[in-house]
């Protein structure tokens, strides 16, 4: 009131007429207060009559200090504010005196007796406010995503809102505190201003853009035409391209005429390429598309570029169980069957050979455009092993190898590399009966045998074991021909006769008919007259009746059949020598 007293200064004033009391008093009567100064307590009087607490009013700015702005709402008494409520973040503070801002009025008078203002609940009321216009006009609002809470994310629209997460985008986000400081607008799905809960919807605004992208696009999507689309997202089988509204299938097998393991090779979410419709399902809304198919067919120019014989390098993309996939250039690969990879028959799987990445020399083999196939080998870039060994062996050559593996069938033994013969478990021993060559002999054992047979087109090398002694069956062929007398033990007995050893690891047969005691022992040595030989089934009749009584008819007739090389009657001999030998290979 200092301005006011210095006014009432400038004024005559009747002094006689003013009752002084017992102390001083700083008070003006009614009649001494100039008119200026009535019209500004009717004024005070007036605002203080229409201002409340609770309400919004406007102040203007009379102060600036340090840390607060004064303000005055034309109450008796300015309020201050903090500097901090008019500045946002990162802002600097511009406001100056004389400025009209908005306010809110807290209490007239708190403790300590002075007006408590609030710029931050002025901007939050006006933005209810604001924000309840938009609910009810169904306008959009901006607002920042400012934090990640429960379900979904906080949203600042001038107030706190939700934004739950299923409301964010058209597809669930699995990150979502990638989108925090994102300025973006939303629509109000629910709005209860009592209980200060605002859920907002940015989903419901995309709904709306696609469904109108969506009819525009629709509008020109046909088959074969190319059309720019933004990968949107990539699975282990393809790619979803948006197209604008619509979301198009770009399957792994059409991306590139090369080989792709994953889509990921050539793909990214968020890239823009352009595509080509390759079907359109106008009731499902399913939409196929193509990227290789804008670019040319590669085996369109196989024809002209690969041929028979023709030497190329390539690399290995892929592996099974029955050879290796080649890519020639890109789009074109060739196959190596596992039988073309090496000269050695004995690999089982490629994996022995090649590896995916490896380059490697390869020749064509054949070429099949029509099925989009090309046949590839290895080995033939390497001299034919096989080749050599036909100028190096001859059949009946002993040679001498180590064993590499052994079957229940024979020994395989190398001879060169990438070749290895065979010594059938049937020639390894004349007499001796083998159930497996692994009783006899193990890898790594060095053996020494004769070359029975070459044959280079089915890649066979034949060599035998015992053909490298005489055989036994063909000396006693020459030596017990029919009619010859002999001396010899019963080896072993049999239902249908008795064997016997007419010659080391040679025996013979003396059918049951042909005994004197069917009931004769093993060990037992009598005295035979041989009857017939048939050396290719390595085969010797036995009589000891002929030795012991004399040749009968029927003893010479046989005899004279097997010197006149007749083929021998199907008799009771023939049939026990054929039961004898099945019962010999089974054991």
């Amino acid at each position: 009131m200092a301005s006011l007293h210095s006014d009432v200064s400038k004024k005559k004033v009747n002094y006689n007429s003013l009752e002084w009391l017992d102390e001083d008093v700083d008070f003006l009567s009614q009649e001494e207060i100039p008119d200026g100064f009535a019209a500004l307590f009717k004024a005070q009087e007036e605002s203080q009559s229409v201002v409340k607490e609770g309400q919004v009013v406007k102040g203007r700015i009379i102060e600036i200090k340090d840390e607060n702005v004064v303000i005055d709402i034309g109450h008796k008494s300015a309020g201050e504010i903090p500097k901090s409520e008019f500045t946002a973040e990162n802002t600097v503070f511009s406001l100056k005196v004389g400025d009209v801002v908005d306010v809110f009025v807290d209490v007239f008078e708190d403790d300590e007796g002075e007006l408590v203002l609030s710029k931050d609940k002025a901007d939050m009321l006006k933005a209810w406010d604001r924000i309840s216009e938009a609910f009810e006009k169904d306008e959009l609002v901006e607002g920042k995503i400012v934090g990640r809470v429960k379900g979904g994310l906080s949203v600042d629209i001038g107030v706190k809102a939700f934004l739950p997460g299923s409301q964010v985008d058209l597809r669930p986000v699995r990150n979502l505190e990638k989108l925090l400081g994102q300025v973006l607008q939303f629509k109000i799905i629910k709005f209860n201003k009592k209980r200060g809960n605002i859920v907002l919807s940015r989903r419901v605004l995309l709904e709306q853009d696609r469904e109108r992208m969506r009819s525009e696009t629709l509008k020109g999507l046909q088959v074969g035409s190319s059309m720019i689309g933004i990968v949107k997202n990539i699975t282990d089988y393809g790619a979803f391209i948006d197209l604008g509204g619509i979301d198009g299938l770009l399957h792994i097998t059409d991306m590139s005429w090369g080989r792709l393991n994953s889509p990921s090779e050539i793909l990214n979410v968020g890239d823009e390429i352009n595509v080509k419709v390759l079907s359109f399902d106008p009731g499902s809304n399913r939409v196929s598309l193509g990227l290789k198919q804008l670019q040319n067919d590669p085996w369109v120019s196989v024809a002209e570029k690969y041929a028979s014989a023709q030497r190329l390098r390539g690399k290995v993309v892929s592996l099974t169980d029955y050879g290796a996939f080649v890519e020639l250039e890109p789009g074109v690969e060739g196959l190596i069957h596992v039988t073309e990879m090496t000269w050695n028959r004995r690999i089982k799987h490629p994996s022995k050979i090649v590896n995916i990445g490896d380059e490697v020399d390869v020749v064509v083999l054949a070429v099949d455009l029509e099925n989009h196939r090309i046949s590839l080998g290895m080995k033939q870039t390497e001299p034919n092993p096989w080749e050599i060994v036909t100028q190096k062996y001859q059949v009946n050559d002993v040679i001498r190898g180590k064993i590499r593996n052994i079957t229940d069938f024979g020994i395989f033994v190398g001879i060169e590399e990438g070749v290895d013969g065979l010594i059938h478990v049937s020639d390894i021993s004349y007499t001796e009966r083998i159930k497996h060559p692994q009783d006899l002999y193990k890898k790594g054992d060095e053996v020494e045998a004769k070359v029975l047979q070459i044959d280079v087109e089915n890649m066979r090398f034949s060599l035998g074991i015992k053909q490298l002694g005489e055989d036994p069956y063909e000396l006693a062929a020459k030596k017990f021909v029919p009619g010859t007398k002999g001396k010899g033990k019963i080896t072993r007995i049999a239902e249908f006769g008795a064997f016997v050893e007419i010659a080391p690891g040679v025996e013979g047969l003396v059918h049951t008919s042909e005994l004197e005691n069917p009931n004769t022992a093993v060990d037992t040595e009598i005295d035979y007259v041989v009857l017939s030989v048939d050396f290719a089934e390595r085969r010797f009749e036995l009589s000891q009746k002929a030795a012991t009584r004399g040749l009968d008819e029927t003893h010479n007739k046989a005899i004279q059949a097997a010197l006149n090389n007749e083929t021998a009657p199907q008799n009771s001999f023939a049939e026990a020598f054929a039961r004898a030998k099945a019962t010999k290979d089974s054991n």
